[in-house]
């Protein structure tokens, strides 16, 4: 049986979206926004503030196991944070190498280390070593920065390293997130490690989860935007749900927003509501008509109060 696993998305899937979208559909396990480790060994705090899951044993209200990612470049820095933030018990530690955004790979963070395979497998042993054995160290990846040359050579460095499991984002870093993904790339990695390795990247619908399985030899996929864009998309795959959005989701939907909306209130200040909920619905419009109408109808709106009245009106329930 095909693993489905929530991707991280910085800027996006946080600890409330990651609540609303694992009671929807059933994951087997999420990754959360990146944490930058620079140069300082992080107090329990900030591990908790970033994955406040750590406090429900590692897991969301829906019981999905939470795995929290590192973002560096030291391999002792890197150790030494793992080993503070295993002290929390997390339900997994990932290494992120595959974040293309410049900021971050101007500080050697991210994509921009998979021109150092070397530097890969030293980063992984390390926290490998500094992580207690019942906790799954794993890590992400991209096929490369400017071309996938390397791809195999870092993917090989990773599982040497001691990853448990990989994940690779079937785009190089220059490719952005353009479509579309090169799922083929994945086939000789897939074929050549022995780690279980995870297929990601462009997955929007259930004819794409079957796509990047065949072309990728992946059994395990990661859903990213596409599981945002339609959160019902874990349960087509598992057959729970219809093959494609439809009206008669859309009362599932409009609870999830509701929740959402009543959690984001609570976590932000009013004026930085309304902005989270748009973003959610830009990418809802993509399967939900009625998700893009209601975006017509907050769009223009300021404050909180505001846009919990459109609610009110167009929300079933």
């Amino acid at each position: 049986m095909s693993r489905i696993v929530l991707a991280p998305m910085e800027g996006l899937a946080d600890d409330i979206l990651r609540d609303v979208l694992t009671r929807v559909g059933a994951y087997d396990w999420c990754v959360t926004e990146f944490m930058r480790v620079s140069n300082t060994v992080l107090p329990h705090s900030s591990f908790l503030r970033v994955c406040p899951e750590l406090r429900n044993a590692a897991r969301t209200r829906a019981g999905t196991p939470v795995r929290l990612q590192l973002l560096g470049s030291a391999p002792d820095l890197l150790a030494a944070n793992a080993a503070r933030l295993a002290m929390l018990a997390p339900a997994g530690i990932d290494l992120n190498f595959g974040c293309p955004v410049p900021l971050v790979n101007r500080k050697r963070g991210g994509a921009a280390l998979l021109d150092d395979p070397a530097l890969l497998r030293r980063i992984v042993a390390a926290v490998r070593q500094a992580v207690p054995p019942a906790i799954p160290v794993t890590a992400k990846m991209r096929l490369g920065i400017d071309d996938t040359a390397r791809a195999l050579d870092c993917a090989l460095a990773l599982e040497a390293g001691g990853a448990d499991e990989l994940v690779v984002h079937a785009r190089t870093r220059a490719d952005g997130y353009r479509p579309p993904a090169r799922w083929a790339c994945l086939a000789p990695l897939r074929a050549a490690l022995r780690i279980p390795l995870i297929a990601n990247g462009e997955v929007w619908t259930l004819a794409d989860y079957h796509a990047i399985r065949s072309a990728s030899g992946c059994a395990d996929v990661m859903l990213g935007r596409g599981a945002v864009a339609d959160p019902l998309l874990v349960e087509r795959i598992r057959g729970c749900a219809a093959a494609s959005p439809c009206a008669a989701d859309w009362p599932r939907i409009a609870a999830a927003l509701a929740a959402f909306w009543t959690q984001a209130q609570l976590k932000v200040l009013p004026r930085q509501a309304p902005g989270r909920l748009k973003q959610w619905l830009g990418l809802l419009s993509r399967s939900y008509p009625q998700a893009e109408a209601l975006l017509r109808a907050v769009r223009e709106l300021r404050e909180a109060d505001a846009v919990s009245a459109v609610l009110g009106r167009e929300l079933p329930g």
